[in-house]
């Protein structure tokens, strides 16, 4: 009786984690995380009202791109789990289906990282030298460890 009951109390706790993250990961990127990274900028690297206002513009005129990206990420990562459960189901997949995806998946995420790059060299581009220097440092070390996991 213990056991059972342990189990449901473990099963429960995963399922509200899982879908507290779902809820967590699917929300959009709102005005909230912009301020929050504008907010990091103007007080790590102290940039200047024109210069805050610049990366507003900039990041505000990209946040279109990269959330149709992000939606496009969501979306193969169903795919993704379409087959895993129909492989699990049936214990069958269509290996043929299953390397678009992929491929298209793979695709997707150059494409978000280049845009993130190009997204980072243009606000680098917006900074003094000494702000160029910090905010690539900071920065650029996630870009590389992005663009070495394995797709």
């Amino acid at each position: 009786m213990r056991r059972t009951l342990a189990m449901l109390v473990l099963g429960t706790a995963v399922g509200a984690g899982t879908y507290f993250g779902h809820l967590h990961f699917r929300a959009p990127a709102g005005d909230r995380t912009l301020d929050h990274h504008l907010a990091w900028m103007q007080s790590e690297l102290q940039v200047s009202d024109e210069q805050l206002a610049r990366l507003r513009a900039l990041h505000e005129a990209t946040a279109p791109q990269l959330r149709l990206l992000a939606a496009q990420v969501v979306q193969l990562q169903d795919e993704l789990a379409g087959f895993e459960q129909n492989r699990r189901a049936r214990a069958e997949v269509d290996f043929l289906a299953l390397g678009r995806v992929i491929e298209t998946r793979r695709n997707v995420y150059q494409e978000c990282l280049d845009a993130t790059r190009r997204l980072v060299l243009a606000s680098a581009d917006l900074m003094t030298p000494e702000q160029r220097r910090q905010y690539l440092a900071r920065v650029a070390p996630t870009l590389a460890t992005e663009a070495a996991k394995p797709l």
